[in-house]
């Protein structure tokens, strides 16, 4: 045998070595643009190394959350690449409907993380983990109560409208307000996610509304833009707000009283699960329809401690 074909058989032998299931997976998130995500990836990441067996990760997702039709594109391109797996995190429950679907009629297993897809895709994926965006609403909801009481008004700066995670979690949120209290709620704004846009809009409701006494923003760039909007008004203090999730902006907000709590995600367990999920099914393993990735409620009694430390980022 001479060099060539042994090099030649050395490679095949070394492919075939490789398991059945060795492949891409596919992670796409709602945006790259937010330490949320990049949080997702640090988890993803760190799952790779500990159960890869041979497959690679790509991780990509839209300039910005509202551009759905870039999301669904890059669903359909991994699977007309045939990818082994994909992580998803989808930015409209019924836009990723057929990317997802065309994903199971291909036989690529699919995992959605964050917000889920709308009613009758359940077929389509094998997996569901997120925070459980209805009771995280409920607890922002309850630590806003607990510091305004019952009577008065308060806003909520939501972020794209129809979202999975965005209907459990301001949903959520307004039940419980309605549900436990007498306060007239303003909104909700949109700030698709914009954390400039969010920064308007609260220093807009601000100045419409001189009796606000709290304010709610529902994820990370809409709590930064609200709570930058508050120390640029010098409301800080004097109006109760509750933010969502856990990067340094809104960390450093908690510390300064510009911020009465935020709600944090598992964001890390999130990428961390997804991906550690889609290796058991390519190893033809069962696993759980549902997982709570959990939230925790920071103040700046507890931001130090354990509980909060690991979920911050």
């Amino acid at each position: 045998m001479n060099k060539l074909a042994a090099a030649v058989l050395a490679s095949a032998m070394a492919l075939s070595a490789l398991p059945a299931e060795a492949g891409e997976i596919a992670v796409i998130v709602k945006t790259v643009n937010s330490t949320f995500w990049q949080n997702v990836q640090k988890g993803a990441d760190a799952a790779m190394k500990e159960v890869g067996a041979g497959n690679t990760m790509t991780f990509q997702g839209p300039a910005a959350e509202s551009a759905i039709a870039d999301q669904v594109n890059m669903v359909e391109n991994a699977v007309n690449r045939g990818v082994a797996a994909i992580v998803l995190a989808p930015s409209d429950p019924d836009a990723l409907v057929p990317a997802v679907k065309k994903a199971w009629e291909a036989r690529i297993p699919v995992v959605i993380v964050d917000s889920l897809l709308g009613k009758g895709a359940e077929q389509y994926y094998q997996s569901f983990l997120a925070t459980d965006n209805r009771k995280a609403g409920e607890l922002a909801a309850k630590a806003l109560i607990d510091k305004v009481g019952s009577d008065g008004k308060i806003a909520i700066m939501s972020y794209v409208a129809g979202a999975g995670s965005e209907i459990g979690r301001v949903g959520g949120f307004t039940d419980y307000i309605k549900a436990h209290s007498k306060l007239q709620i303003v909104g909700p704004f949109y700030s698709q996610s914009q954390m400039a846009t969010a920064l308007n809009q609260t220093t807009d409701a601000l100045a419409a509304n001189a009796d606000l006494k709290g304010i709610f923003g529902a994820n990370e760039p809409t709590a930064i833009g609200m709570g930058r909007a508050i120390k640029q008004a010098g409301k800080s203090g004097k109006v109760v707000a509750v933010g969502f999730d856990g990067n340094q902006d809104l960390q450093e907000f908690v510390k300064d009283g510009t911020l009465t709590a935020i709600a944090v995600q598992g964001s890390f367990q999130m990428g961390e699960l997804g991906v550690k999920t889609v290796s058991k099914l390519l190893k033809k393993e069962k696993v759980d329809k549902l997982v709570d990735t959990g939230v925790v409620l920071v103040t700046k009694d507890n931001i130090d401690k354990p509980e909060a430390r690991n979920v911050l980022y």
